[in-house]
């Protein structure tokens, strides 16, 4: 998010900065002022090799060329007209016209006179170098992010070129700057060891952004692909556009990817920050109106999202000037916050943490834009934190949306969990009694069917058909209320004198059915619903009620009378019905026979 308005002041767009002047001066002021030296009369840089690393820019005056036609000769000849740079150290703010920096030297005569000239700003485009002594021009260099990659002097992602200067000799380092955006110059001469070492550690840090950004990247797009949440893509969108205009600013694009493109050098700031800028509008839109995809925000993001792509496509086919891009990127990239921040606040507010996420995600965004503001426009001098403060603002940003992320994932993962739960709640109803949570007539035929599959001579399966004696009139007598308490009550018995492998089921009414399993012999069988029986010789108490009641029980067995789960219930059925008409409180097996004679 931050590139898309480091981009617009970084390519002329200074009538967008007046809003902008006070928070940056504030937070200079507040953080900035008073950490740094004040730019004093310039004085001759003493290049003493002990001192292995000295920052230039107390040295620096500058002669600006608005006409661009000063050469270094007409230059030597007016030294006298250099002046102190105005404003903060380390940058000349937004400048249209090439400048002229005059940094002079001296080489002791203990010196090797070996040093390496850096500038750690690799968007300048071009910069000529010329180190003059006596008037002559001794060495030279063109420098800057449009020269050939293969060309440099070093090859390296800053503007870097070693200087061989004499001992005891004073020396003119000049340099002319010309650049579209702004003239940010962190200039710094270096022992070759010293510059060396810098250059690693500046390296390693990139490193670290990048693979943590890349990390991120290929995380939020494995998570799309396994979640299929549109959120992880539009994250995968806004972090593509960060880290290519991250690339882009500290020059490993240049160095490593689009090395001697120029066409690329020139679009890559603004064709990352319209990425960016899309991202924002739909990740922003996703996170929070992703729950009503008819809202007016969602409609509105989507329609900036497709504004960027456009522009994107006329930019790539120079349809669209870089200033005109810029501007407009300016403008629109502050748009998804803006237009986000009342949602956000909304949330916030009922305690959900996306919103009050959103909210220090902007907090970092707007504190790093402010400073980087600043360092361009010249009113916050350049050093280490400054000049990384976007690429930190935004890795801190991508960390926080991903927690956005974190938090939707977690929120489909409780989802997920509720539709189950309704779905088990659903299928229980379904399969199961209400009054008695024993498995109904659907939830018997299905684990019958189960169970039937496992069945054999030696493991034999047994289906009792069994139904009360003596209910109606306890239901009559007493009530309906009285009559579904026995019925529990009558489970809770069954249950109890059956194991823990057997099923108990409720067909409807007073009619149970219990299903045993791995039974090894027709005994065995036998006895179990004699047992069955049994347990009906003792009477019921219900509050302060005692009723006794009966049992008729006819039961099958698989695979001796029936292999399919109908016909086993209805020979169990034939058997208890047969018992009611011979006398009730039975037992009773049906073999076959009794279906016959009833047909």
């Amino acid at each position: 998010m931050t590139c898309t308005r480091l981009v617009g002041f970084n390519m002329y767009c200074p009538a967008l900065a007046s809003w902008w002047r006070t928070a940056c001066l504030l937070v200079a002021l507040c953080l900035l002022q008073g950490s740094f030296p004040t730019h004093a009369r310039a004085t001759a840089l003493e290049l003493r090799d002990d001192l292995l690393s000295i920052e230039a820019w107390s040295a620096v005056t500058v002669l600006p060329d608005p006409t661009g036609t000063l050469l270094v000769n007409d230059v030597l000849a007016e030294l006298a007209r250099f002046q102190p740079p105005p404003g903060t150290s380390g940058t000349l703010g937004v400048r249209a016209e090439p400048v002229w920096v005059r940094i002079p030297v001296t080489v002791p005569v203990a010196s090797n006179g070996l040093w390496v000239l850096d500038i750690d700003y690799p968007v300048l485009q071009r910069i000529e170098v010329y180190l003059a002594a006596d008037g002559h021009v001794t060495q030279q260099a063109t420098l800057g992010s449009l020269q050939p990659y293969t060309q440099r002097p070093l090859r390296s992602r800053t503007h870097a070129l070693p200087l061989t200067m004499l001992p005891g000799h004073a020396y003119e380092l000049l340099l002319r700057v010309e650049t579209r955006g702004a003239m940010v110059l962190p200039i710094t001469l270096n022992k070759p060891t010293t510059w060396h070492s810098k250059a690693l550690n500046e390296q390693m840090l990139q490193g670290i952004l990048t693979g943590l950004a890349l990390c991120l990247l290929i995380y939020s797009l494995a998570q799309w692909l396994n979640l299929r949440d549109v959120l992880f893509i539009q994250y995968a969108l806004l972090i593509t556009g960060s880290l290519l205009f991250s690339l882009h600013l500290f020059g490993l694009g240049t160095q490593y990817l689009w090395r001697d493109m120029p066409w690329m050098e020139l679009h890559a700031a603004s064709l990352a920050a319209l990425t960016a800028t899309c991202g924002s509008f739909l990740f922003i839109s996703q996170a929070l109106a992703g729950d009503r995809p008819r809202s007016k925000l969602l409609r509105s993001m989507r329609g900036g999202a497709v504004l960027c792509v456009v522009l994107a496509a006329l930019y790539a086919l120079d349809l669209l000037s870089t200033r005109a891009v810029t501007g407009i990127v300016s403008i629109l990239g502050l748009v998804p916050a803006l237009m986000g921040i009342p949602g956000a606040v909304r949330r916030a507010r009922l305690g959900d943490p996306v919103g009050s996420t959103l909210l220090l995600a902007w907090l970092v965004y707007f504190l790093a834009t402010a400073t980087v503001i600043g360092v361009i426009q010249g009113w916050v001098p350049v050093n280490f934190w400054t000049l990384h403060s976007f690429q930190f603002g935004a890795t801190l940003d991508m960390l926080l949306f991903m927690r956005v992320l974190g938090l939707r994932t977690k929120a489909l993962r409780l989802e997920a969990l509720d539709a189950n739960r309704e779905r088990d709640v659903m299928r229980s109803l379904a399969h199961t009694d209400p009054l008695t949570g024993l498995p109904n007539r659907r939830g018997l035929n299905i684990s019958l069917a189960s169970a039937l599959s496992r069945c054999s001579a030696e493991k034999m399966l047994a289906v009792y058909v069994m139904d009360l004696d003596g209910f109606k009139p306890v239901n009559d007598q007493h009530g309906h209320d009285v009559g579904d308490e026995l019925l529990v009550a009558v489970t809770r018995r069954l249950q109890g004198h059956v194991r823990q492998s057997d099923l108990v089921a409720r067909l409807g009414g007073d009619e149970f059915v219990v299903m045993a399993g791995q039974l090894q012999s027709l005994q065995q069988a036998q006895e179990l619903g004699h047992k069955l029986l049994d347990a009906f010789r003792s009477p019921f108490s219900l509050n302060n009620v005692q009723v006794e009641i009966g049992l008729t029980i006819g039961y099958a067995i698989a695979p001796h009378d029936s292999t399919d789960a109908i016909g086993l219930l209805k020979l169990a059925d034939a058997a208890m019905y047969s018992g009611k008409q011979g006398g009730k409180f039975c037992l009773r097996r049906n073999t076959g026979d009794l279906a016959l004679s009833s047909a």
